[in-house]
């Protein structure tokens, strides 16, 4: 295990005791969520934030003024701390590790559903329902479009892959014809 995720484990350990104890576990994972893509989808913001020569009080008061009123105080808070630590850059890491907190102490999971198609929302509920049973769990599905599969699905929950596609069973079924 990377030392960054070490550090990004702790970080999002402080968060999510936090947002329990403000009782904001969701909404502190969406605002999470909002952030960390647009500072991934923005080179400049990620360039500010990493620039040496800028000091930290700027780039706590930039980040402050834009995100102030738009995402909980919590995630703000965060924010300085990493920017006065210069972690920034475990950002995203501290939010996948706060996404397996909040869904282990919720009893959710996240499962990427890849299938040939884009799967309907009845289909979706189907898949999250079969294999929430199977986990335990209430299921949030992200489907992911790969038309290489052939057809059925695959669904990862986790580090756990449930392979149900048609080349993955004409793969197994050559590895066992050799």
């Amino acid at each position: 295990m990377s030392k960054d995720v070490v550090v990004a484990k702790k970080y999002a350990k402080a968060l999510f005791e936090v947002a329990q104890q403000n009782n904001t576990v969701s909404q502190v994972e969406a605002d999470l969520k909002v952030v960390v893509e647009a500072i991934a989808n923005d080179a400049d913001v990620t360039r500010f934030l990493n620039a040496p020569n800028i000091d930290i009080s700027v780039k706590a008061d930039v980040i402050h003024k834009a995100t102030d009123g738009k995402v909980s105080e919590a995630v703000i808070n965060l924010l300085g701390v990493l920017l006065k630590n210069n972690r920034q850059d475990v950002l995203g890491p501290v939010f996948v590790e706060y996404v397996k907190i909040a869904g282990e102490a919720l009893g959710q999971a996240d499962a990427i559903v890849t299938s040939a198609y884009a799967l309907s929302a009845p289909e979706i509920e189907l898949v999250a329902d079969h294999f929430g049973k199977i986990v335990n769990k209430k299921i949030r599905v992200q489907n992911v479009v790969d038309k290489s599969i052939l057809g059925g699905i695959k669904v990862r929950i986790g580090d756990r892959l449930y392979d149900g596609s048609l080349s993955g069973k004409l793969a197994r079924l050559e590895k066992s014809l050799l």
